[in-house]
């Protein structure tokens, strides 16, 4: 079943607020931030689809490389939900999904394994959890499939999770990674052993 849980790497957006090209920035080991989550992605999911925004053809070919399956999403400028919808349209045999996000380059491996064992031991929804705060990734069953491939907007799936409180998983992770995403330059300051500031809320 493993294989049937395909991962999703929303790679769509645009970084206005970091300044520059946030995505194919090199981590302070020289890795580009959206190669480094990828890789841990991969490192759970053997299928990873990468979200990218149409003209953004280097990223593209650089996650290809990485063992990614770029999928162009038009309505990237939209928003999330979007993305997020065109991840899941693009995977319609998988068993359920795991989500994560681009600009979150310090989740471990582990994390992303955690949370897709509880989507194999029957959770519908599941998510990393770190010192109080849900985190990513985030996991969705395949019963999620309808309400995933109608998602718009920039809420993403927020409001699956908030509206199924009660059938969401926390998955307790040891790794700050999971509730750390880079909007500016300066979160990057000190990489992993820097403090992560306070998270973007979850999809």
């Amino acid at each position: 079943m493993t294989e049937r849980i395909v991962g999703i790497l929303l790679a769509a957006g645009a970084g206005t607020r970091f300044g520059g090209d946030k995505l194919m920035h090199r981590l302070a080991d020289g890795t580009p931030m959206a190669l480094a989550a990828a890789g841990a992605l991969r490192a759970a999911c053997p299928r990873v689809v990468a979200v990218v925004r149409p003209g953004d053809e280097a990223l593209a070919r650089r996650l290809a490389a990485a063992g990614c399956e770029p999928v162009f999403c038009p309505q990237a400028h939209r928003g999330m939900g979007h993305s997020l919808a065109a991840g899941v349209q693009a995977t319609p045999d998988a068993d359920g999904w795991l989500v994560t996000l681009a600009d979150m380059p310090f989740i471990a491996a582990d994390s992303h394994r955690a949370v897709l064992a509880r989507l194999h031991g029957g959770a519908s929804l599941a998510a990393a959890f770190f010192d109080g705060r849900r985190g990513h990734p985030v996991g969705f069953a395949r019963i999620w499939f309808s309400q995933l491939t109608a998602l718009t907007g920039d809420q993403g799936a927020r409001a699956i999770l908030a509206n199924n409180r009660r059938q969401l998983t926390l998955c307790p992770v040891d790794d700050p990674g999971v509730t750390r995403d880079i909007d500016r330059p300066e979160q990057l300051s000190g990489a992993k052993q820097a403090p992560p500031p306070p998270p973007s809320e979850p999809l």
